[in-house]
């Protein structure tokens, strides 16, 4: 069984016992939270797709670490204007160990 969520603006899709990194999550380290917003909730060729949520669906989840992304370098420049701009940006993430999905 696999269910599509959404959090943090994006959509994912997830199964139990699978690990994601997901924006971050005001939450504890091995707290273990309930998204209720699942979008759609699969079963083999039977899919089952909301309203755009599924009504009494939900996905547990528990709290693995959280962490940052890898630098990304931006960089800009006017060719002849000497104009030269250079940042480094690493987006915050949350790790979650599915473990149940509910549909």
């Amino acid at each position: 069984m696999y269910a599509v969520i959404k959090t943090g603006g994006k959509q994912y899709k997830v199964a139990a016992g699978e690990k994601i990194k997901v924006e971050q999550i005001a939450a504890d380290v091995g707290q273990e939270i309930v998204i209720d917003q699942v979008l759609a909730v699969g079963n083999g060729a039977e899919l089952k797709v909301g309203t755009p949520l599924v009504t009494g669906a939900t996905v547990k989840a528990t709290v693995v670490a959280h962490g940052k992304h890898d630098k990304v370098r931006i960089f800009k420049m006017r060719r002849r204007k000497h104009y030269k701009k250079s940042q480094g940006h690493r987006q915050t993430y949350t790790e979650l160990h599915i473990s149940a999905v509910n549909g």
